[in-house]
């Protein structure tokens, strides 16, 4: 565990002293972002954030070489170079597109080769092990598309819910650190995965430069990781969940990977983003609208419509994650079931939380949710009959007319309507 914390300290704090001179240099090159109608950040913001998140995860990765903790996974070089040069690529693309604008089948194409080359380095989706069915080996052919997908999936997924301040960052750090102890609990304890394995170093370069990037994007964010970002960390989780679950073809039988098939970890883990992918590609098929074109119906949007804040929005979305991943973890170190109960009672208070307290601060800080009432002008009138006098007098006896140059002008666009009319 003391290499894991080398690796963890190293990329926070590379990602997290790199992130002045990459704001500065964004606004030097003019790689900033503006406010729009489609994003809901009010200033412009520098986006080369990305670029301090990747010199995290490959220092992590360097500094893992250097220790000599991880020998057994740096033995055969092929898997380690691979990842090097797949993230270096997606990370190319994404950055890329953040400054030029690229196209969606360039940058699809760019996915697909940045998992080709994780396929071809040996960090591929060789085993597909399913709960209550058993190891299945995949076909040599399907092997490199099943990797490709896989990777496309998850980077789109980071992708997609990268649209708060801290949001993309805080969920795929939080995911990370599971993945990292789940990894470590199949070594150490059901000695399932070997220690050659680098799906736990990869785990654990993320959190680092996940961690170091936060204190610069959280709300108001100063920097934005982009595409070029969002993308990597995407192509970063999947390269960790493929090494750990789909390289192996251990014939575990306990409750480990019985109950928890490594492959299906990032499905209930990072179960927040791709929740929320696979509701936008249904939205967009059913409005017929382009897979790749921008909405604002994602579930952070959801959650700011019901009138949460940026930050409160985040948290809870932060809190998903945490409760997700709490729901794989406790089962699987505690080898009780029962662990999951009081995360079920946890889940319930957070999904009161979220769909009603926007209403208690309303009511806490005595806003008035009726709806407006407009009031409708009322023209004062001449009263007739004995000793009537002044406006007030109307109501007491006949009312005449007033003359036509004595009245009043009328407001612009005329005299509102009675709520009753």
């Amino acid at each position: 565990m003391i290499g894991y914390l080398a690796v963890i300290g190293s990329a926070f704090l590379v990602s997290c002293a790199s992130m002045p001179f990459l704001r500065a240099l964004s606004f030097r090159v003019g790689a900033v972002v503006h406010p729009d109608a489609r994003r809901v950040h009010t200033r412009p913001t520098a986006l080369l954030g990305g670029a301090g998140i990747v010199a995290g995860v490959l220092v992590g990765f360097g500094v893992g070489w250097a220790t000599g903790e991880f020998k057994p996974v740096f033995r055969t070089i092929a898997p380690p170079l691979g990842v090097v040069l797949a993230t270096l690529t997606m990370y190319g693309v994404g950055q890329l597109d953040d400054l030029r604008e690229v196209s969606a089948p360039a940058k699809t194409a760019g996915s697909v080769l940045a998992g080709s080359i994780l396929a071809i380095s040996g960090v591929a989706i060789l085993f597909f092990r399913v709960p209550f069915v058993g190891l299945t080996s995949l076909p040599p052919d399907l092997v490199p598309l099943i990797t490709v997908l896989w990777v496309v999936g998850m980077a789109q997924a980071v992708n997609l819910i990268d649209g708060l301040d801290g949001l993309a960052a805080g969920v795929v750090g939080i995911g990370a650190g599971a993945i990292l102890l789940f990894a470590e609990h199949l070594d150490n304890a059901d000695s399932v995965i070997s220690d050659d394995n680098i799906g736990a170093l990869i785990a654990a370069c993320v959190v680092g430069a996940c961690l170091g990037y936060l204190p610069w994007n959280f709300h108001p964010a100063k920097i934005f990781m982009g595409d070029a970002g969002a993308l990597t960390l995407g192509l970063l989780m999947a390269a960790s969940t493929i090494a750990i679950g789909g390289n192996t073809d251990a014939e575990q039988r306990g409750q480990t990977f019985f109950f928890f098939a490594p492959l299906f970890l990032p499905l209930v883990i990072l179960g927040v983003p791709i929740v929320d992918t696979a509701w936008a590609l249904l939205r967009r098929a059913k409005g017929r609208s382009g897979l790749t074109i921008a909405d604002k119906g994602h579930l952070h949007h959801r959650l700011m419509r019901l009138g949460h804040g940026q930050r409160r929005a985040v948290l809870i979305l932060w809190a998903w994650t945490a409760l997700l991943s709490a729901a794989v973890l406790v089962p699987v170190y505690t080898g009780n079931g029962l662990g999951v109960v009081p995360l079920a009672v946890v889940a319930l208070g957070l999904l009161l939380y979220t769909l009603l307290a926007p209403g208690w601060s309303e009511r806490r800080n005595g806003v008035d949710n009726a709806p407006a009432v407009s009031v409708t002008p009322v023209e004062p009138r001449a009263a007739t009959g004995p000793g009537a006098t002044g406006p007030g007098a109307a109501g007491r006896g006949a009312a005449a007319p007033r003359p036509s140059h004595l009245r009043p002008p009328p407001p612009p666009g005329g005299y509102a309507r009675s709520p009753r009319r």
